[in-house]
């Protein structure tokens, strides 16, 4: 994997989240792919488990907007800092969130592993 590469998942899954739309995230991984969003958390498997779980969260969430810094990359992975911020329709409020992700891409630029940690940096009631 090189910068390029890398940059060019991370606009993709920005497209997918910004635009919530499941199927567009679904895309940018394997079939056969995991997706880890907490360290301890057991990692969903496979593409239509993605797609399953992104079309639940965002359904929740209206004016996404995401933001990344590539820390870093390797052959086998690459490292990025995130942030976003979105109104979440349960709670009423608009959260932030910063995080980290470690991407292994396939040769057609597909994540094959996501491995993600984030935390809430602020919220605010509407």
């Amino acid at each position: 994997m090189n910068e390029a590469a890398f940059s060019s998942w991370l606009d993709a899954y920005k497209h997918a989240w910004e635009a919530e739309d499941p199927i567009a995230a679904g895309e940018i991984f394997t079939d056969d792919a995991t997706y880890q969003e907490k360290p301890f958390d057991e990692p969903m498997r496979g593409r239509q488990a993605i797609t399953d779980y992104w079309s639940g969260n965002v359904t929740e969430q209206n004016n996404v907007q995401f933001g990344y810094e590539v820390l870093a990359t390797t052959d086998e992975i690459g490292v990025a800092r995130w942030w976003a911020s979105f109104d979440d329709h349960s709670s009423k409020a608009h959260v932030k969130l910063d995080g980290i992700f470690v991407v292994h891409l396939d040769s057609e630029k597909r994540c094959t592993q996501l491995q993600e940690s984030w935390h809430y940096t602020g919220e605010q009631k509407q």
